[in-house]
Protein backbone atom coordinates (compact mmCIF):
# COMPACT_ATOMS: atom_id res chain seq x y z
CA UNK A 1 0.00 0.00 0.00
CA UNK A 2 1.62 3.16 -0.98
CA UNK A 3 1.02 6.40 0.96
CA UNK A 4 0.63 10.03 -0.34
CA UNK A 5 1.11 12.69 2.24
CA UNK A 6 0.91 16.58 0.57
CA UNK A 7 1.68 19.20 2.15
CA UNK A 8 2.49 22.97 1.07
CA UNK A 9 -1.02 24.60 0.65
CA UNK A 10 -2.47 28.16 2.50
CA UNK A 11 -4.18 31.33 1.54
CA UNK A 12 -1.94 33.67 -0.82
CA UNK A 13 -2.92 36.95 -2.95
CA UNK A 14 -3.53 36.41 -6.84
CA UNK A 15 -0.14 36.64 -8.29
CA UNK A 16 1.80 34.89 -5.85
CA UNK A 17 3.67 31.46 -5.57
CA UNK A 18 3.27 28.19 -3.69
CA UNK A 19 5.06 25.19 -3.84
CA UNK A 20 3.52 21.79 -3.06
CA UNK A 21 5.13 18.68 -2.19
CA UNK A 22 3.68 15.31 -2.36
CA UNK A 23 6.43 12.58 -0.30
CA UNK A 24 5.71 9.10 -1.65
CA UNK A 25 8.12 6.03 -1.68
CA UNK A 26 8.57 3.57 -4.52
CA UNK A 27 8.41 3.31 -8.05
CA UNK A 28 5.70 4.90 -9.24
CA UNK A 29 4.16 7.71 -12.08
CA UNK A 30 2.87 10.61 -10.37
CA UNK A 31 0.66 13.15 -10.77
CA UNK A 32 -1.28 16.59 -9.52
CA UNK A 33 -5.06 16.90 -9.68
CA UNK A 34 -7.30 19.48 -8.12
CA UNK A 35 -10.89 19.87 -7.13
CA UNK A 36 -12.68 23.18 -6.86
CA UNK A 37 -15.97 23.23 -4.81
CA UNK A 38 -18.96 21.91 -6.78
CA UNK A 39 -16.81 20.71 -9.42
CA UNK A 40 -15.10 17.12 -10.51
CA UNK A 41 -11.46 16.29 -9.45
CA UNK A 42 -9.89 17.70 -12.76
CA UNK A 43 -6.05 16.41 -14.04
CA UNK A 44 -3.42 19.55 -13.25
CA UNK A 45 0.17 18.05 -14.51
CA UNK A 46 1.99 14.45 -14.92
CA UNK A 47 5.14 13.31 -14.45
CA UNK A 48 6.63 9.98 -15.19
CA UNK A 49 9.61 7.58 -13.07
CA UNK A 50 12.65 9.20 -13.85
CA UNK A 51 10.88 13.37 -14.00
CA UNK A 52 12.63 12.95 -17.45
CA UNK A 53 8.77 13.91 -18.98
CA UNK A 54 6.10 15.90 -17.64
CA UNK A 55 2.46 16.93 -18.94
CA UNK A 56 0.65 19.81 -18.00
CA UNK A 57 -3.43 21.08 -18.31
CA UNK A 58 -3.85 23.85 -20.60
CA UNK A 59 -4.82 25.83 -17.84
CA UNK A 60 -1.86 25.78 -15.83
CA UNK A 61 0.36 25.34 -19.00
CA UNK A 62 3.53 27.79 -18.54
CA UNK A 63 2.52 28.63 -15.00
CA UNK A 64 3.17 25.44 -12.84
CA UNK A 65 6.49 23.24 -12.80
CA UNK A 66 5.96 19.51 -11.75
CA UNK A 67 9.23 18.40 -10.64
CA UNK A 68 10.48 15.34 -8.11
CA UNK A 69 13.36 14.15 -6.30
CA UNK A 70 13.55 10.35 -6.13
CA UNK A 71 17.03 10.28 -3.77
CA UNK A 72 13.96 12.56 -1.47
CA UNK A 73 10.67 10.22 -2.38
CA UNK A 74 9.39 13.55 -3.18
CA UNK A 75 6.91 15.35 -6.05
CA UNK A 76 6.49 19.06 -6.72
CA UNK A 77 4.05 21.27 -7.74
CA UNK A 78 5.48 24.48 -8.24
CA UNK A 79 2.64 27.36 -8.67
CA UNK A 80 3.20 30.59 -10.07
CA UNK A 81 1.33 33.44 -11.10
CA UNK A 82 -2.09 32.06 -8.88
CA UNK A 83 -5.10 32.62 -9.92
CA UNK A 84 -8.31 32.54 -8.30
CA UNK A 85 -9.33 30.20 -10.21
CA UNK A 86 -6.70 28.25 -8.80
CA UNK A 87 -8.16 27.77 -6.37
CA UNK A 88 -8.95 23.83 -4.91
CA UNK A 89 -8.17 21.20 -2.94
CA UNK A 90 -5.12 18.98 -4.64
CA UNK A 91 -4.20 15.95 -4.62
CA UNK A 92 -1.27 13.85 -5.29
CA UNK A 93 -1.55 10.28 -7.03
CA UNK A 94 0.45 7.54 -7.83
CA UNK A 95 0.32 4.67 -10.32
CA UNK A 96 1.98 1.38 -10.57
CA UNK A 97 2.95 2.23 -14.31
CA UNK A 98 5.85 3.92 -15.00
CA UNK A 99 4.93 6.03 -17.36
CA UNK A 100 2.74 9.27 -17.76
CA UNK A 101 -0.62 9.13 -16.69
CA UNK A 102 -3.22 11.38 -18.05
CA UNK A 103 -6.35 10.62 -16.52
CA UNK A 104 -7.93 10.04 -13.16
CA UNK A 105 -8.66 6.30 -13.37
CA UNK A 106 -5.12 5.69 -14.51
CA UNK A 107 -4.42 6.32 -10.64
CA UNK A 108 -4.45 4.06 -7.91
CA UNK A 109 -3.41 5.64 -4.87
CA UNK A 110 -4.13 9.09 -3.74
CA UNK A 111 -3.48 11.25 -1.30
CA UNK A 112 -5.53 13.80 0.91
CA UNK A 113 -5.25 16.52 -0.38
CA UNK A 114 -3.98 20.32 0.66
CA UNK A 115 -6.13 23.25 0.52
CA UNK A 116 -4.80 25.75 -2.07
CA UNK A 117 -7.00 29.37 -1.75
CA UNK A 118 -6.32 32.31 -4.03
CA UNK A 119 -7.88 35.64 -2.86
CA UNK A 120 -8.61 38.08 -5.48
Amino acid sequence: QVQLAESGGGLVQAGDSLRLSCAASGRYAMGWFRQAPGKEREFVAAINWSGGSTFYADSVKGRFTISRDNAKNTMYLQMNSLKFEDTAVYYCAARSELGLGLGLTTYRYWGQGTQVTVSS
